[in-house]
């Protein structure tokens, strides 16, 4: 007997044996068959462009997207995104919405993000320093915003000149144009809403207002050179002098105060103070919310002349000789 029970032990201890064996044979099995399909036609593109984004509008069918997602070099086969999509999201499917793809993911990721609603879409932030033309608002939202069209936000910006407010903003990666302009709009009246007993008190329209406010952003750094600035343009203005401002010839043509010329104090431009009296056609930035404040608290002053020096120190005159001696002596 206890050599019969031996012998059963044996066998079923060799059985045992053999199943651990089996299990990890069909174990390494799977791994290699896995294996073998992940660098075929699971992993993510050599080609995979990052950066990149795609829109699902309610309804659409999963081919579809399979097949734009292949074509966009997200993925390598759109017969295993759809298996992957039916196995994780069921009759659920697709999720709409819109989704980037900032780096590199494999098939089994795709479809986890697709059926989960998972867009990857973080805000960036974006900073439009105060006296920020359109023009040069262009170049930030493009640099910041991968999807940004330029031509779009001019067209819709330039008139608007001056009225979009310099701030931080954070925009998503696929914001458009018109939502830019609009978030910027709407800030400028949030901003503007709160000196508008100011700008009632000092008599001036709103327009008049900003666009003096973008010359005294240009034109001075501080508060109380700001508002002195302020000062003296709107006596010049009173008086019928041209306000001679040179921030308006890098709006012209690229020109600082000392790259002008005599010929470009010619110039036949409605943003011209040398050549035209009054205010210029309208702002030449977007002024912040100091330059604003500054031109409806101007400081009085016997001045009628002022210069910034290369380190930016104000210099004032009672009269245009003394200016010219100022200029000899500081630039």
């Amino acid at each position: 007997m206890g050599f019969q029970r031996r012998i059963a032990d044996f066998k079923l201890f060799w059985k045992e044996v053999s199943l651990v064996r089996l299990f990890f044979f069909l174990l390494f099995c799977g791994a290699t068959v896995s294996a073998i399909f992940y660098g075929l036609v699971w992993r993510a593109p050599t080609s995979f462009p990052q950066q990149t984004f795609i829109r699902i509008a309610s309804g659409r069918g999963l081919s579809s997207v399979a097949e734009e997602l292949y074509k966009k070099n997200l993925i390598i086969s759109p017969f295993w995104l759809k298996t992957f999509v039916v196995l994780l999201g069921g009759t659920k499917g697709l999720l709409a919405g819109e989704y980037a793809f900032p780096t590199r993911e494999n098939v089994f990721s795709i479809a986890g993000r697709l059926t989960s609603g998972d867009s990857r879409l973080e805000p960036i932030k974006v900073t439009i320093p105060e006296g920020t033309s359109v023009k040069e608002m262009a170049e930030l939202f493009d640099e910041a915003l991968p999807l940004f069209n330029t031509k779009d936000f001019l067209k819709l910006a330039e008139a608007k000149e001056g009225f979009l407010f310099p701030d931080t903003y954070n925009f998503l990666p696929n914001e458009t144009a018109t939502t830019v302009v609009s978030a910027m709009e709407k800030n400028f009246v949030k901003a503007t809403t709160v000196i508008q007993n100011d700008i009632t008190r000092f008599k001036k329209t709103l327009k008049d207002v900003v666009i003096m406010a973008s010359l005294v952003e240009e034109e001075a750094r501080t508060t109380e050179t700001r508002r002195i600035v302020a000062g003296i343009l709107w006596k010049r203005l009173s008086i019928g002098m041209p306000l001679q401002v040179d921030a308006v010839f890098p709006y012209i043509n690229g020109k600082n105060t000392y790259q002008l010329t005599t010929e470009d104090l010619a110039i036949d431009s409605p943003y011209n103070t040398y050549k035209y009296k009054g205010l210029p056609k309208g702002p030449i930035s977007s002024p912040g919310l100091d330059s604003l404040k500054a031109v409806l608290t101007p400081i009085a002053s016997p001045y009628l002349f002022y210069l910034s020096d290369k380190d930016g120190e104000m210099h004032y005159a009672k009269t245009f000789e003394e200016h010219v001696r100022n200029k000899e002596r500081y630039l």
